[in-house]
């Protein structure tokens, strides 16, 4: 009994290895706050790093932009006021499997040339309408009344319940489908597509957080953690991505409240006058 038990407990220690080896199926890279990710009915604010798995939904708010890479090297780009649900994710040496349901906002789904020679099997849904992907670049928008898909690289099919399914292989093409009936096939112009695209690239100045920045914002000093946790709560609450560290400065008090991994001294200024004057913040400063 003992040695079973034993076996047990050494085939548990293997699997927990295996899984912990595997790289994440998708992690954040670039987040322009307010944003999270929402998990088991949980939202916690999005920050660059943060692993995501199958089940989660990442939402942004008003002005918000997300960028997203999957580990088979491909990029998820979603922009304001938009909800994305990563319905399945399987990463394996073999094949990387994913499914991606686009509920609300705009979107840009992008393979690098690495990605394209990879086998993955990866669908986008915009509401009812699925996208099937070979190595490619597209974007699209998902509205309650109507759906776009625009091609701006390489091939993808589109389909929807009850209708053929159309194949896009020409940039610019555009297939959209409003209250429930899709319209031809067209061709949008370079300046719409250029707008559209627009609408879901992180901007420059609005303080956006990036993979590798190292400057940071310090919002608020305290003598414990406690002290902070409520300033830090309204601020994850609001979509900002916070931590209470211990401080690095014995000039200051123990604990800081800062938000790290802007990529510049400009972004970070930005976003110390976006916070500055809410949730009881007075002059943030910028650190490197």
């Amino acid at each position: 009994m003992r040695v079973k038990a034993l076996l047990v407990a050494l085939l548990l220690a293997i699997a927990c290895a295996s899984a912990q080896a595997q790289p994440a199926a998708a992690v954040v890279d670039g987040v322009q706050m307010p944003a999270w990710r929402e998990r088991d009915g949980k939202r916690a604010p999005l920050v660059p790093g943060m692993e995501l798995r199958a089940g989660d939904r990442i939402i942004s708010g008003k002005d918000a932009r997300v960028l997203v890479k999957l580990s088979e090297g491909s990029v998820v780009k979603l922009g304001e006021n938009g909800t994305l649900r990563l319905a399945e994710m399987r990463p394996t040496r073999e094949l990387f499997r994913a499914a991606l349901h686009v509920l609300e906002g705009a979107f840009r789904f992008t393979s690098d040339l690495a990605a394209k020679a990879r086998k993955r099997e990866v669908s986008v849904r915009v509401e009812q309408v699925t996208i099937g992907i070979r190595g490619t670049d597209f974007w699209g928008r998902a509205r309650a009344d109507r759906q776009i898909v625009c091609l701006i690289e390489g091939a993808i099919q589109v389909a929807a319940p009850g209708e053929p399914a159309l194949a896009m292989d020409q940039p610019r093409q555009f297939y959209q489908r409003e209250k429930g009936r899709a319209q031809p096939v067209g061709l949008v112009a370079a300046a719409q597509l250029e707008q559209w695209a627009r609408e879901v690239e992180i901007e420059a100045g609005k303080g956006a957080l990036r993979s590798g920045g190292r400057f940071s914002v310090q919002l608020a000093q305290g003598d414990t953690r406690e002290a902070l946790a409520e300033v830090h709560e309204q601020l994850a609450a609001a979509g900002y991505g916070a931590q209470i560290a211990p401080s690095e400065d014995a000039r200051q008090a123990p604990f800081v409240l800062r938000i790290r991994q802007l990529p510049s001294r400009e972004e970070a200024q930005a976003l110390a006058g976006r916070l500055n004057g809410r949730f009881g913040i007075a002059e943030p400063v910028v650190l490197q």
